[in-house]
């Protein structure tokens, strides 16, 4: 089912997508990809919604910072420097995080308006980068769909095609309260993963370390705190299909939140940074991806998209109570 949502300044109207299964209810909007809300039964079947988000347009024009459920790209994360090398050449990209670009520049894909089409038990939205968009090389034909699958789990599958080399990294960036108000500081949090990133203070990685002894361990599931916005480097590597790579739970309403992607990585946010109408922490955003500032990283798995071949990702966010 598909409603206006709102109109931007333009005149462009805005739509929102409504899926429904298996006691799951998720919309979803064309502005941006946005994943508006997720409604999910308790262990005691009360029904609330587990991601941040507005109740109407203006609150997404006004608070774009946040990305709020946001599809993210043309890359995800950040590019030191807003600039990277490719086949001999370097391209400058916008700068939008100090030095650096983040989440696609200035006006990413979570910034653009996407062509909706209705598909079975879910809605693909589409659109054409054109080359040079945001400093970007390339023409990216780019779609997402999301899908709502027998059990009730929330599944988006992204493609991509060029016809020029370029990078692309896509994720979405929802932000998961399974308590579905207040703070997500007590939920517990299991990442499949022996290494992560760390960080300069411009939050470029300096290099691949293990968690074993660290703050970053979460291989056996323990409570979130504040202080997190790293890139946990998955044991599975990239998959063709999606794995079970990270677990989110809530104790006191049962709520659960399982994570399966074809990604290497997964960035842990706890939402520090947070302003506005919602306070730090009050949601844990968490990023299935490649690795940041991978078009200058050799070492980290390749971004790099080529002409003829077809760049895809799947990840699966399911629910359950206990």
């Amino acid at each position: 089912m598909s409603e206006h949502f709102g109109t931007l300044s333009d005149g462009t109207a805005v739509h929102r997508w409504t899926l429904e299964r298996a006691g799951v209810r998720v919309r979803v909007l064309s502005y941006g990809g946005i994943v508006q809300s997720v409604q999910v039964p308790d262990r005691d079947g009360r029904t609330a919604d587990v991601v941040l988000g507005f109740a109407g347009l203006d609150g997404y024009l006004e608070h774009p910072g946040p990305y709020l459920g946001a599809l993210v790209g043309r890359y995800a994360n950040r590019i030191a420097g807003g600039r990277f090398p490719l086949d001999g050449r370097t391209y400058a990209l916008a700068q939008n995080d100090g030095p650096n670009s983040l989440h696609g520049g200035e006006r990413g894909f979570d910034k653009r308006v996407w062509e909706a089409t209705p598909v079975e038990h879910g809605v693909r939205l589409s659109r054409v980068s054109p080359h040079g968009e945001e400093g970007f090389p390339g023409r990216l034909k780019v779609t997402a769909t999301y899908r709502l699958d027998a059990t009730g789990a929330l599944r988006i599958a992204y493609e991509a095609e060029t016809d020029a080399p370029t990078v692309v990294n896509l994720t979405n960036h929802a932000y998961w309260n399974l308590s579905g108000s207040g703070s997500a500081s007590g939920h517990e949090l299991r990442i499949d993963a022996g290494r992560y990133t760390p960080v300069d203070g411009a939050s470029i990685p300096t290099g691949i370390d293990p968690v074993e002894g660290t703050r970053y361990d979460f291989r056996a599931a323990r409570k979130t705190a504040s202080g997190y916005d790293h890139n946990f480097v998955l044991d599975k590597g990239v998959t063709g299909t999606p794995v079970e790579v990270a677990e989110l739970s809530d104790p006191a309403s049962g709520r659960v939140l399982t994570i399966s992607t074809t990604e290497p990585g997964l960035q842990l946010y706890t939402a520090d940074h947070l302003s506005g109408p919602f306070a730090p922490g009050d949601g844990v955003a968490l990023e299935t991806q490649h690795f940041p500032d991978s078009p200058n990283r050799p070492l980290f798995p390749s971004t790099v998209l080529r002409p003829g071949e077809v760049f895809r990702s799947e990840t699966v966010y399911g629910f359950s109570a206990r």
